[in-house]
């Protein structure tokens, strides 16, 4: 299992003093998220300044980007990187694309994030070999390529696209094209094996590939102190209370709890909505443990499901590094 770390989300002069700490540790790769910041700007300067760690956008809005803006910016980071880069793309919500972003949702999110990839690939299919760019679908027309605007072939084309999701769709969608699924840090031990990773196995099977041609990439909820355990409840309510998030408080009969914590965030009574979640659910969605134990916990829920792990933590130096190095070397362990 490949072990991982999330960025803070900071002013991009904190990044090369994280990434350089990231990879003096041990870990195996550094994300960024799209949240306060472009996820894409701070995977320049961990390429400059590391050697081996990995990085990669967990997740880019796929829908407020064109497929060549992702295919440029995807192709200059593997290239500065030689072959680090992972190119994590994620739908969102209708709200988010349609009144932050200002762009269309579409009628099939499956179907224009499929699309959206192949699209990706073929401009990169056409700088590395020469060939014609000819892409016609549903969503995309692409068929100008002049020599202008090619960047050309890299030494590292093969970059990897993993899909972000929550829902049996998008992971299916993983399974049939993509290198790796992000599962939401909103999940249960149960909804990954029950509901996740078979969706995973159809799009598998549909594309004759093997389990092994994709990685599953998770982040834990993990509460290790008691001033943990309210934050993390917090953002358990929160995630619950996206309707489209529902399943997975429906695979537990908790759906009457989802929509109860649907309202109060409609009504902006976030802090009421914490004590809506019960100690069955923070267990269910976290891992509960001392800081001794939680690698051998995380083994526990974690071992032979997920190929790549983080913690619902941001990766910060000076904070906690003594937690952290524990953490490694035991789960190395």
């Amino acid at each position: 299992m490949y072990l991982d770390a999330s960025l803070p989300p900071g002013p991009l002069a904190q990044v090369p003093g994280i990434a350089r700490a990231a990879e003096s540790l041990g870990f195996d790769a550094l994300w960024s998220t799209e949240t306060l910041h472009d996820p894409f700007l701070p995977g320049a300067l961990v390429a400059e300044h590391t050697q081996r760690l990995q990085f990669g956008t967990a997740v880019a809005i796929a829908f407020a980007r064109s497929p060549a803006t992702l295919a440029y910016t995807a192709w200059d980071l593997a290239q500065i990187s030689n072959g680090r880069f992972i190119l994590g793309l994620g739908t969102q919500v209708k709200a988010h694309i349609e009144r932050r972003f200002g762009m269309p949702w579409p009628e099939s999110v499956v179907g224009k994030l499929r699309e959206q990839i192949q699209a990706v690939r073929a401009f990169w299919h056409t700088w590395q070999t020469g060939e014609p760019l000819n892409f016609r679908g549903e969503y995309y027309k692409l068929t100008l390529m002049s020599p202008f605007f090619n960047p050309g072939p890299i030494s590292h084309p093969d970059i990897p696209i993993y899909i972000a999701g929550v829902n049996p769709g998008l992971a299916r969608l993983a399974g049939e094209l993509a290198d790796g699924f992000v599962a939401h840090p909103f999940h249960t031990e149960a909804y990954l094996r029950q509901v996740l990773l078979p969706a995973i196995e159809q799009g598998l099977a549909r594309s004759g590939r093997m389990r092994t041609a994709i990685s599953l990439y998770t982040t834990a909820f993990v509460v290790t102190a008691p001033e943990e355990e309210l934050f993390v409840r917090s953002q358990i309510a929160f995630y619950a209370s996206t309707p489209s998030y529902r399943p997975v408080m429906a695979l537990h009969g908790w759906q009457a709890v989802a929509e109860e914590l649907s309202s109060l965030a409609s009504r902006g009574r976030w802090g009421e909505m914490p004590t809506l979640v019960s100690d069955d659910m923070l267990t269910a969605f976290a891992v509960v443990s001392s800081p001794a134990e939680l690698p051998l916990r995380l083994h526990q829920r974690y071992h032979g499901l997920a190929d790549r792990l983080s913690l619902y933590q941001p990766f910060i130096p000076g904070q906690k590094d003594a937690f952290w190095q524990a953490y490694l070397a035991r789960m190395r362990d």
